[in-house]
């Protein structure tokens, strides 16, 4: 614990965003691997991001981006549970991350849930009819991993996030809740193109 620097903490909670006896813990467990305690406080706040996702969330926001000199608009609806997290700074580039993500990718739902039945049974079964040859419990793995990629391109929180592909909306989302502490969620999204 000795070997922990009053700096090596504070470098850790500015990246991190974690309080402070978190941060010097986490760095205490990782044996003094920076890398290691992000890891580790990463894996912290999805477990907390988790309990809090039952939680209402019925304050926030409504975010508007308008891109390519008035060719694309879009608006989103994010809530959080508080009117003083909605006011935070980070809730708000949260807001308009997503309606810049939005008007970029295009997605048509928001979740997995919200894609009606006919469109994935089509989806399934173009998939499908790509590989009908092959025996039936390859299909279905095919499939399995096709609707996966569908997914991604249509649903805005299974998209890798256009400004850090390395990371989707809804791992970005798990993020802000864990920092924020309150669950916070896309209600809605419209996307106008002129001519679209």
């Amino acid at each position: 614990m000795s070997n922990i620097s009053a700096k090596m903490v504070a470098d850790l909670r500015a990246k991190t965003g974690a309080g402070l006896m978190d941060c010097k813990k986490a760095l205490a467990e990782a044996g003094g691997d920076e890398e290691k305690a992000i890891e580790a406080l990463r894996k912290k706040g999805m477990a907390s991001a988790a309990k809090k996702a039952d939680r209402t969330a019925s304050d926030g926001l409504v975010q508007s981006y308008i891109h390519m000199g008035g060719k694309v608009g879009v608006l989103v609806e994010l809530n959080c549970e508080t009117d003083f997290v909605a006011k935070t700074d980070d809730f708000k580039t949260l807001a308009r991350d997503i309606a810049m993500h939005v008007a970029a990718a295009s997605p048509g739902y928001v979740s997995r849930e919200e894609v009606p039945a006919d469109v994935v049974e089509r989806e399934k079964g173009i998939a499908a009819a790509a590989v009908e040859n092959k025996p039936a419990h390859i299909v279905e793995k095919i499939v399995e991993g096709k609707m996966e990629k569908v997914y991604q391109e249509m649903v805005l929180l299974e998209q890798p996030f256009v400004k850090n592909p390395d990371v989707s909306i809804g791992e970005m989302l798990k993020e802000q809740i864990a920092k924020l502490g309150e669950n916070i969620l896309v209600r809605r999204f419209a996307r106008f193109q002129i001519g679209g």
